[in-house]
């Protein structure tokens, strides 16, 4: 059976198999650390039944999922929620409904810290991804040109903002769509 626990330090050692995929954002140990310390209850890993981590370990073959975010914005504007920063499934684990307990997990997290909704980036060529948000509740808030920067000479790539209302949106201002795209450095 998986058991979904905390991500600890010891973790970061054993996670490379799925930092490999090419639709997983990878980011240096500091900035794993920093969510480590700052957001801890946001950063969930799942472990096999021999505990190893579910394809975190670069030598095992059973798969990897985990989920990585925070809680950010302001109250007074009616925007604190949580941001969804890395959810993480392996390739043979994939459509088991695995993305799905883990996000349901970062919203009932939101829902006890007060936020107003979840939100995520996600790249508009990932298709797959952006319905299995859709299926989840999510909707397209905004588009943000050229989000992803490209490492093989390819142009930069655009993403989705997508945003889930949590039942403090009574009003479910927070996922009314933007009418036009915005830059990277329009986000707040």
């Amino acid at each position: 059976m998986t058991t979904l626990r905390a991500f600890t330090c010891d973790d970061l050692f054993r996670f490379n198999n799925i930092n490999l995929d090419p639709l997983t954002e990878t980011y240096g140990i500091p900035f794993y650390l920093q969510y480590l310390a700052h957001w801890p209850e946001y950063f969930i890993v799942a472990e096999a039944p021999g505990g190893e981590l579910m394809g975190y370990s670069k030598y095992d073959t059973t798969g990897t999922f985990a989920v990585m975010g925070k809680a950010e914005g302001s109250v007074a504007r009616e925007e604190w929620h949580g941001h969804v920063t890395a959810l993480s499934v392996a390739p043979e684990f994939r459509r088991l409904g695995l993305a799905a307990k883990l996000m349901e997990l970062l919203e009932e997290i939101s829902e006890r810290k007060g936020g107003f909704f979840v939100d995520l980036f996600v790249r508009v060529s990932n298709q797959v991804a952006v319905n299995m948000y859709k299926q989840l509740g999510y909707s397209v808030y905004r588009t943000v040109i050229e989000y992803y920067s490209a490492s093989n000479g390819e142009p930069d790539e655009d993403a989705y903002d997508m945003r889930k209302a949590l039942s403090r949106d009574t009003e479910k201002k927070s996922i009314i769509p933007l009418p036009h795209p915005v830059r990277p450095e329009d986000i707040e």
